[in-house]
């Protein structure tokens, strides 16, 4: 999965999941936003039950749905042989990236710092960048020598003469789980 959030003053002000993690934006296997009436249309059209329109949304949507592959690695590489849906599948993550950050641009009044952070925000250099084209309204400008420099630590990808700041953070998720689930098991 993935999402975005807009943070104030250290402060979440908004997350691009809903109450569950299908809304929001495209990812591997998930729809992101979607009309709501989606499930009648399904269940109507396609006689489809609700929870044959769940699976179908959360495990055979987003890049999956696009391109039939939920991995972005394998998405570029068919994009790079000249796939079609894979270039789609490409266009449609990045464009929905690209929305919400614009979007949370406007939520929090300017722009300070975006931070790529996980999966495809840490290790793919091409989509990094792809989400931040055509932002310079926003005064986003990556750096291409940074943005593809290798790196295991906290970074800047930003231009010098970007308004804002970008940010690769290397995330310890699994760490994290660990640390989380041994405190659950010691506080019993």
């Amino acid at each position: 999965g993935c999402s975005m959030s807009a943070i104030k003053n250290g402060k979440s002000l908004d997350t691009s999941m809903g109450m569950t993690p299908l809304a929001g934006l495209i990812m591997g296997t998930r729809s992101g936003d979607i009309d709501p009436s989606i499930w009648l249309h399904l269940e109507k059209t396609a006689d489809l039950s609700s929870d044959e329109i769940d699976v179908l949304l959360n495990n055979e949507s987003g890049l999956r749905g696009i391109c039939g592959e939920n991995d972005m690695r394998n998405i570029h590489q068919r994009r790079n042989s000249g796939d079609n849906r894979a270039q789609l599948a490409f266009e449609m993550f990045t464009y929905s990236v690209k929305k919400y950050i614009g979007a949370y641009a406007a939520v929090l009044g300017k722009l300070d710092a975006l931070v790529f952070t996980a999966g495809i925000g840490e290790n793919d250099p091409d989509t990094r960048l792809a989400c931040c084209e055509g932002l310079e309204i926003l005064g986003l400008r990556i750096d291409q020598q940074k943005n593809t420099s290798e790196s295991s630590t906290p970074r800047p990808i930003h231009h010098k003469e970007s308004r804002s700041a970008v940010f690769v953070i290397p995330t310890k998720e699994e760490m994290e789980i660990a640390d989380q689930t041994v405190e659950v098991i010691t506080h019993k």
